[in-house]
């Protein structure tokens, strides 16, 4: 059952929804969403993690629901921007969720599109994580990892044909996680676009859902997830 957890960032509180399974979780997962903000989808994602014993939190990064297109891009491409401020958001929905779920339990960080992105600038941080999973989520960044910051294993899953995501920053991205010394993969599903993770994503140019990247992708997650979380 979902549970409505609030945490505080920059002097504002910002909202979120926590979920456990009834014995002890195995781990506790940061499920991060995408540009429209928390959806349907991220607490479908939240669900199936928490029907394989993991708790879960979904914060709302924004602290804001939008009115039109325009104005979400200008918030999205503010943090992207500036990703001290979106850092320090995450860090502390991170510690929201480990206060919930107790010391000494991994957790692990799973985003989509927007969230993608965002699970990867949390790596960059520096932050206490066992794993990082980015779902057609944004490559690039304006500050690289430093060598031997990134703790936890890293997974990119990208469209080829993912508009947002060039051949440019995925090779930007391959040698960044290289030179930082970093335990990463990158998937690229042919015959994908951007979202093709999510069912009810609204098609249009470069965006619609691809059943079988979907489900490679969510066993790639699963399969790092039970590697992360055993050791």
């Amino acid at each position: 059952m979902q549970s409505s957890i609030p945490y505080e960032a920059e002097g504002r509180s910002f909202s979120g929804s926590y979920s456990a399974p009834d014995v002890a979780a195995a781990a506790g997962i940061l499920v991060l969403h995408g540009g429209g903000g928390p959806t349907a989808h991220d607490l479908e994602v939240a669900d199936r993690l928490g029907q394989l014993g993991y708790a879960t939190y979904v914060p709302d990064l924004f602290g804001q629901s939008f009115a039109d297109r325009r104005t979400a891009m200008t918030v999205i491409g503010e943090l992207v921007t500036a990703p001290t401020v979106l850092r320090m958001r995450l860090r502390a929905a991170l510690g929201r969720l480990r206060a919930e779920l107790g010391s000494g339990r991994p957790v692990a960080v799973i985003g989509h599109c927007f969230g993608g992105l965002a699970a990867l600038e949390l790596a960059r941080s520096g932050a206490e994580v066992c794993a990082v999973v980015s779902v057609h989520g944004g490559l690039h960044t304006r500050e690289p990892a430093p060598q031997g910051q990134i703790r936890g294993r890293i997974l990119a899953c990208t469209g080829a044909g993912d508009p947002f995501c060039t051949s440019e920053h995925r090779s930007a991205f391959e040698a960044e996680m290289t030179a930082a010394g970093a335990d990463w993969q990158h998937h690229i599903y042919g015959g994908a676009v951007h979202g093709f993770s999510v069912s009810s994503v609204a098609t249009g140019p470069g965006v619609a859902y691809h059943e079988p990247s979907a489900k490679r992708s969510w066993q790639a997650t699963l399969d790092l997830l039970k590697e992360a979380t055993s050791d």
